[in-house]
């Protein structure tokens, strides 16, 4: 999906240098963690705790990486329905080497991808789909504290203890790696909208299942 002009100006802005407030409103008595980041400053964090969280062979020769938002709701039809049968016809048959990276064109989406990750990479993709099937519902009117709260309701259906959680939801040093990674990965691969899937180095914007599928044939030489 494309943003407004607003948002794909911001995201651009963020890789040309300018801070990127990550949270900034309480999401319950407490405030989640505050904190800014630059595209100078990026290269200075320790991103080295971030894990890559991927599905299939991880030495398939052909390598899809998606860019995508939670808050974007492009990228949850994405996800329930190209990436399913992605997912039947090439992850779970270990012809391709899957890698999910968050984009963060908001705090919300800061928040999702931190209980999303709060469970490891056991519990990453099984929570990810829940926060986007339950998009709708847990950004609602765009309130933080209630946003912040359907979260950690997410969280507890999918297994995760309250204090694990909050751990999660306030670790300040997770949230700044994290955004610092975002902007390394987005000015590699240039991206300003999401969902955008980067097959063997070579960027495209969203497409329907028949036309990605051709796209992972050729490269997988069976096109």
């Amino acid at each position: 999906m494309t943003r407004t002009t607003a948002i794909a100006a911001l995201c651009l802005t963020l890789v040309a240098g300018a801070a990127y407030w990550l949270t900034s409103a309480p999401a319950t008595s407490n405030d989640l963690p505050y904190g800014a980041v630059n595209a100078q400053e990026a290269g200075d964090v320790d991103t080295s705790s971030i894990v890559e969280m991927r599905l299939g062979n991880a030495d398939a020769p052909v390598t899809v990486i998606e860019y995508a938002s939670f808050t974007c709701p492009h990228c949850a039809t994405f996800h329930a329905d190209q990436f399913k049968q992605l997912k039947a016809d090439y992850i779970d048959t270990d012809k391709i080497n899957f890698i999910y990276r968050d984009v963060y064109f908001d705090r919300l989406g800061l928040w999702a991808s931190m209980v999303a990750r709060c469970g490891g990479e056991q519990k990453f993709f099984g929570l990810s789909s829940l926060i986007y099937e339950q998009q709708k519902e847990w950004i609602g009117s765009g309130d933080p504290v209630e946003s912040a709260n359907a979260l950690r309701k997410i969280g507890k259906v999918a297994g995760l203890g309250e204090d694990q959680i909050e751990a999660c939801l306030t670790d300040q040093d997770k949230a700044k790696a994290l955004v610092a990674w975002y902007q390394q990965n987005a000015e590699e691969h240039d991206i300003t909208s999401t969902p955008t899937i980067v097959i063997n180095g070579e960027k495209h914007s969203n497409m329907a299942y028949d036309e990605l599928k051709v796209i992972i044939d050729e490269a997988l030489g069976e096109g």
